[in-house]
């Protein structure tokens, strides 16, 4: 009689269905780790690692009150808040008459370029009201990233060394002129782009280069033109008024 092997031969056995999926599992998760890994490192702008800057520009806002009050009309106004803003964009504004005494003055800037004021493209209003026969206040308000300021209450009265764009509410028989609102009409901002470039070229010191890195730094306040380091700066219901020889001028504010 043959004697039996110690130990009988061995037989290969399959993996269950059950250790069959734990596998996969495993599969499935390193291959997931390593696609994460390589597109954090190897394609920026599409995970939550992308880096944006911050590109809001300061405005200067006693500038943009000594604007209004010196300007002729919207399109001069239009003109002198370009100059004022140091960013890239272009300030398009809107000036509407809501009856013989209330007028709101809106800049903004026409990102879809339509010739319309949108609530999210508004930067600042100028809400100009009469209050008398000879007198009259206003206020200046921020919106969007500007939204934190608000001005004064400033007053404004007849006899004021001002700009035709509000002294001319003084006038007797003064009819309301913007029932239809005026609007920086499209087209008409390249100009305004082109004699921006124009102005910035010829007073290089008023605008410095941009920083680099995150964010831009010029115009910002501070040392910058126009800004309260600057010596131009005025407060009260003086403020932007230009001075004659010999006149004196009362402050009303």
């Amino acid at each position: 009689m043959s004697k039996l092997p110690d130990t009988a031969p061995s037989v290969p056995v399959r993996p269950t269905t059950l250790a069959l999926a734990r596998r996969s599992l495993v599969f499935a998760l390193a291959a997931t780790v390593a696609l994460g890994g390589v597109t954090a490192c190897g394609a920026p702008g599409q995970d939550r690692w992308v880096v944006t800057e911050d590109t809001t520009v300061d405005i200067d806002w006693d500038a943009v009150n000594q604007a209004y009050r010196d300007a002729e009309g919207p399109e001069d106004f239009e003109k002198r808040v370009n100059e004022i803003y140091a960013g890239d964009e272009v300030v398009s504004v809107s000036v509407r008459d809501n009856d013989e005494k209330s007028q709101v003055v809106t800049g903004f800037f026409d990102k879809n370029e339509d010739g319309n004021v949108d609530e999210g493209e508004k930067i600042f209003t100028i809400q100009r009201d009469l209050v008398g026969a000879d007198k009259a206040q206003y206020q200046i308000s921020g919106y969007g990233p500007y939204a934190s300021y608000h001005s004064p209450m400033w007053d404004i009265a007849s006899g004021m060394m001002m700009g035709m764009f509000i002294s001319r509410m003084f006038s007797p028989g003064y009819r309301p002129m913007y029932m239809t609102p005026y609007t920086t009409a499209p087209a008409r901002r390249s100009a305004l782009s082109q004699q921006r470039s124009s102005y910035r070229a010829a007073n290089p010191s008023k605008f410095p280069p941009k920083a680099s890195g995150s964010g831009r730094s010029y115009g910002s306040k501070g040392g910058a033109w126009g800004s309260s380091g600057s010596g131009r700066r005025r407060s009260g219901g003086s403020f932007g008024v230009r001075r004659p020889a010999g006149r004196r001028v009362v402050s009303l504010g």
